[in-house]
């Protein structure tokens, strides 16, 4: 049951780099809350996805923009889980690679992927009390989200955290390609000139690089407990 249920919906952003914890935390943090989780980064691998099984380059607007007027993607809640749909297709589990991630990165810093995929962010959040996680979303994406947070790690941890994560998931990673896809990531995310990755004025800021999961998560709700007084 969601705890905020009894009042307006409670809607809380959390952006920060590549590896920093965001998905984890946000994922833990909406559990915690028994609200929605929405995955953002999800939707641009999905696009991702979509331009790389077409044979196409992500990195090339004129392979990617005459595509996008024919790619559905939608979320959906299943059994509590967030599903990722391409298509009518259920690809959560084929957005986790390592050349989807680069994909979506490159996609992402075309204005006409981000205004497609925040135009369906918007109405989610409009609807539900919801965690949602990204780059933009406390300065671009829910300006006026009630809570807002910054994620950061030091490069060296974001980068031991994806290798990890790829490694579970069954990929042998080469640790360095890691590094330098991570910094890759940070450049894109950081010099778009469409919203691109920045601190919202009003976002806490978290260094997560010594701290664990649940001490974040608790940090957070705790502020969220003072905001909502």
């Amino acid at each position: 049951m969601n705890k905020y249920a009894a009042n307006r919906n409670l809607v809380i952003a959390i952006d920060g780099p590549a590896g920093a914890g965001k998905s984890t935390i946000a994922k833990k943090l909406a559990k915690k809350l028994a609200i929605l989780y929405l995955d953002t980064g999800a939707m641009y691998r999905a696009v991702g996805l979509n331009i790389l099984e077409a044979g196409r380059d992500p990195a090339d607007p004129l392979d990617v923009l005459p595509l996008l007027d024919h790619m559905d993607i939608a979320v959906r809640y299943e059994n509590g889980l967030q599903a990722v749909y391409l298509n009518g297709r259920n690809v959560t589990d084929k957005i986790r690679t390592q050349q989807v991630s680069g994909a979506a990165s490159a996609v992402a810093v075309l204005p006409e992927v981000r205004k497609k995929l925040v135009n369906l962010q918007r109405e989610i959040a409009s609807n539900v009390s919801l965690v949602m996680d990204g780059r933009d979303i406390g300065t671009y994406v829910l300006p006026n989200a009630d809570i807002k947070i910054f994620l950061t790690a030091s490069p060296k941890e974001r980068t031991r955290r994806r290798w990890k994560e790829l490694r579970e998931n069954g990929e042998d990673p080469d640790y360095d390609d890691i590094r330098k896809e991570i910094a890759e990531r940070d450049r894109n995310d950081s010099n778009r000139s469409f919203a691109p990755l920045k601190k919202a004025e009003d976002a806490l800021l978290i260094d997560t690089t010594n701290k664990a999961i649940d001490e974040v998560v608790n940090e957070i709700e705790g502020l969220i407990q003072v905001q909502r007084r």
